[in-house]
């Protein structure tokens, strides 16, 4: 297909009247001026790379927003999503998850990075039957299909999908026994080897997506356990990427520490070949030294802000970090927000609130806040999924956004303050249609499969959250 764009956002800075020549979802030639037969469009951006998902959690944003007794946090809320997910059956993980694709490519994600963790259908026999993690464990029967669901769910909403199965063995540190509520999630690692076995060969049926694998967190996995995981979705795609939770509460660091001697990114940097393909989700709380050992290993830095900010976790140094060379992606976690504008928002005000100052997310080579946050992502976003995304340019797949060029000129109508006024002052959905992998999934800001999914979802958001209280 030939697309042509008015204006058009490539790696280099904005470029007017380009044409894009997409063959099997990747660009393979951009033309000076309109082609024949081209189909015409406003205003082109690079679509933007979710780096952290847990779709299930979409069900219940908003839910956990009650003032309980004592202090409220993470540890708190975490109680409330095991009650909610005890609700939840194969099919109504689908749904959710097919829901929650949708929301995002209108909001502006064309590839999403599932950190995926309920591994069980809630019908799944348990027993404490001795395996390798020590622990309450479902037999296993469902994992596959659970896992075979959200690339389904995946497909049949058009997003790319980096699919990271979860390997979570202990409810923390010193390889403390999984509790009850934990079950659905426990694998012993030669299970989870097999069932990343599994999920690779479902790459081969399902296009446009990718594996690799998330060792929970320090306190879920041990050492040998999460070697051998890596070891093994390496000899699958010697570039898999491998994300894992890390230092999100100042409580996992404290206990890190009382256990190992050392801070879980230290520990990490000390004891893993960290590699751009990485991405360590969250390290909120990490001083200067793990900081610069992130940035020395190319690690990408997953980060969440309106989740975050919902958990009370903390705020990253982006600052620090970026002015020395680090890279970051951004993920929706909980989804208490869909929407990548927002997090890239809230990513630079956060360092606003705490350095008392403006406009910090920036560069002498690019002073324009929201071009150099937006492009930024992208790069992390497409290590974190090792995908052939990131920018639009020959030989990368076609995963671009047309933004609305008549709410578009309410606020900017120089290309320089066309990402600063999306990210910073639109109220509205800018974006009319999404491409994904060269295909429409997206037009005029309707997805065809919309109106079925999201009854669907109401209908099971209603039940799901009248019988868990």
């Amino acid at each position: 297909m030939l697309l042509h764009a008015e204006k058009i956002l490539f790696n280099h800075g904005w470029q007017q009247q380009k044409t894009l020549r997409i063959e099997n979802g990747i660009i393979v030639d951009v033309i000076n001026g309109y082609i024949e037969g081209a189909e015409s469009v406003g205003v082109v951006i690079p679509g933007m790379v979710n780096c952290h998902s847990h779709a299930f959690q979409r069900a219940f944003a908003g839910f956990s927003e009650i003032k309980r007794s004592g202090d409220d946090s993470f540890w708190s809320w975490r109680e409330v999503m095991y009650s909610f997910l005890k609700k939840l059956t194969i099919a109504d993980v689908g749904t959710i998850a097919r829901q929650l694709y949708i929301e995002m490519l209108k909001s502006g994600y064309t590839r999403v990075a599932e950190f995926h963790y309920l591994h069980f259908d809630k019908n799944d026999g348990t027993e404490s039957n001795g395996v390798e993690s020590g622990s309450v464990e479902c037999d296993g029967r469902s994992a596959p299909a659970m896992a075979k669901v959200i690339f389904e769910s995946a497909q049949q909403a058009g997003i790319g999908l980096t699919f990271l199965p979860v390997l979570y063995q202990y409810s923390g540190f010193g390889q403390k026994p999984a509790s009850v509520n934990q079950a659905r999630f426990i694998h012993g690692a030669n299970e989870f080897n097999q069932l990343v076995t599994q999920c690779f060969e479902y790459t081969k049926t399902f296009s446009n997506t990718n594996l690799g694998i998330a060792p929970h967190s320090l306190r879920a996995v041990d050492k040998t356990s999460l070697i051998s995981a890596v070891t093994h979705v390496r000899s699958l795609d010697e570039n898999a990427p491998i994300h894992i939770h890390i230092a999100e509460q100042q409580q996992e660091v404290d206990d890190c520490i009382s256990f190992y001697g050392k801070r879980p990114v230290q520990w990490l940097i000390d004891n893993v070949e960290l590699d751009k393909h990485w991405c360590l989700i969250h390290a909120t709380h990490i001083n200067e030294a793990e900081r610069k050992g992130i940035i020395e290993k190319e690690a990408v830095v997953g980060i969440c802000p309106t989740t975050e900010a919902n958990l009370g976790d903390g705020i990253f140094p982006t600052l620090e970090f970026v002015t020395e060379g680090g890279s970051f992606a951004i993920g929706s976690d909980s989804h208490i927000s869909v929407n990548p504008i927002e997090e890239l928002r809230w990513l630079e005000y956060a360092q606003r609130l705490t350095k008392q100052k403006r406009a910090l997310l920036a560069s002498s080579a690019q002073p324009s806040i929201g071009a150099y946050i937006w492009e930024k992502a992208l790069t992390g976003g497409m290590n974190s999924t090792h995908s052939n995304v990131g920018e639009l340019a020959i030989g990368k797949q076609a995963d671009l956004l047309v933004l609305n060029q008549e709410r578009l000129a309410t606020f900017a109508s120089d290309e320089q303050f066309i990402l600063d006024s999306l990210l910073f002052a639109s109220q509205t959905n800018m974006i009319n249609d999404v491409m994904v992998n060269g295909e429409w999934v997206v037009k005029e800001g309707i997805h065809t499969e919309e109106k079925d999914s999201m009854k669907a979802f109401t209908m099971l958001l209603a039940e799901v959250q009248h019988t868990a209280h």
